[in-house]
């Protein structure tokens, strides 16, 4: 489905800041696979999405979707097949539109710039109800009016409208608060799993990197230095996980942001 080889990306190369923020980077997801990505600040996470996403092209290496290549592809067309969603709940949706030009948008088709059908807004409703976020009856309020959990629910759901091959979610939790952003993870859980998704997932939470999915990885200096999976993973602890990251890096997973519980 996914596969990244020998992907490298130094910024402000041939300077004093140069800072290589991919090494020779390789990676291969499957389909259906829901992969968590884990690793302190700098670490490379992501950057490693924006190089999937086509924020910016790479220094060597070559990125590879459903046997599309990607590697010279412009971020809009990669768009096309690639869903994302930030920390930051502001982004993702047009927050002076309604609900319902947010999902006409999503939807797309011919009615995307027009009057949805009345059969297009039963559809959206029905859609946004299935959330269990309360905005079924606010179809005509500006996004910008929702709460930080109920934008980030619809925004996922508008990412998923028309099914992506991939979908990158960027600690899309982190801004909320805890009892919001359990019920943000539920729902993509279910959107996911009914979806069949295949799925990366940055988050700072070490237990939800080993809880969710069926895979996890961790990144240090640019590179994917752990990936376990299977019956490993799930006998894995979070002290497993900070030992062998001392191990494999020669120092302390320490950075004030990793939640430990």
């Amino acid at each position: 489905m996914l596969t990244l080889r020998h992907c490298t990306k130094t910024f402000f190369a041939g300077t004093p800041d140069a800072k290589t923020a991919l090494c020779d980077l390789s990676f291969h997801a499957a389909p259906g696979d829901f992969i968590t990505v884990i690793g302190a600040n700098g670490a490379g996470k992501s950057t490693l999405f924006n190089a999937i996403a086509g924020n910016f092209l790479l220094d060597r290496g070559q990125i590879l979707l459903d046997g599309t290549d990607l590697t010279w592809m412009p971020e809009h067309r990669r768009a096309r097949s690639i869903g994302r969603l930030f920390q930051d709940p502001m982004l993702g949706s047009a927050p002076g539109m309604t609900i319902e030009e947010n999902l006409a948008l999503a939807a797309g088709g011919k009615h995307w710039l027009g009057i949805p059908s009345r059969a297009e807004k039963r559809a959206f409703r029905e859609r946004v109800a299935a959330l269990g976020m309360g905005l079924e009856d606010r179809m005509q309020q500006p996004v910008g009016l929702l709460s930080g959990g109920q934008r980030q629910a619809l925004t996922l759901m508008m990412a998923t409208y028309h099914p992506p091959k991939l979908l990158l979610l960027d600690e899309h939790t982190a801004a909320l608060d805890p009892g919001t952003a359990e019920k943000v993870l539920a729902i993509t859980k279910q959107i996911i799993a009914e979806n069949r998704l295949t799925c990366l997932m940055i988050t700072h939470n070490m237990e939800s990197a080993l809880q969710l999915g069926n895979r996890t990885v961790m990144m240090d200096r640019g590179r994917i230095v752990m990936d376990v999976s299977g019956e490993k993973r799930s006998s894995l602890t979070v002290q497993d996980l900070l030992d062998g990251f001392r191990e494999v890096s020669g120092k302390s997973l320490s950075n004030d942001r990793m939640l430990l519980i």
